[in-house]
């Protein structure tokens, strides 16, 4: 992940990483967040502060592995939301939202939409690695 090429303009102006949070009772369950640890390492490697507060997981949702791809749109709709002590942080930033997996995108979207509502201008994602969706083809 750390060796990702971005685009000139996007390592200039990217401000911080923000991980997808978990719900209290998933990181009761697991006991870390693994996108928080990945936007750490990543973090130091490309000099940017992690904003793990600035993303709120607003209800405990259910796992996505076995859902279909509109299931999962709707599972983790409104979902996710700005903290209010975040705002103006966000204002105008260009944030990149950490997560381990990517399937069908709907979990990084929910969490993009709640941080262009907090105010962010621009957000970018990256993800450990992709998981094959219902549906795709090989």
């Amino acid at each position: 992940m750390s060796r990702v090429v971005w685009p000139e303009d996007v390592t200039a102006e990217r401000s911080a990483l923000v991980p997808v949070p978990l719900s209290s009772r998933r990181y009761k369950e697991r006991g870390y967040n693994q996108s928080e640890r990945l936007a750490r390492t990543l973090g130091t490697y490309w000099s940017l502060p992690v904003l793990d507060d600035a993303l709120l997981r607003a209800r405990h949702t259910q796992t996505q592995t076995r859902l279909t791809p509109g299931e999962r749109l709707r599972n983790v709709s409104g979902a996710f939301r700005p903290a209010d002590s975040a705002r103006k942080t966000l204002r105008g930033a260009h944030v990149i939202v950490v997560d381990d997996v990517v399937t069908t995108a709907a979990t990084l979207n929910a969490c993009a939409a709640a941080l262009c509502e907090g105010g962010a201008r621009i957000v970018s994602f990256v993800t450990f690695g992709r998981a094959p969706a219902l549906g795709d083809r090989w």
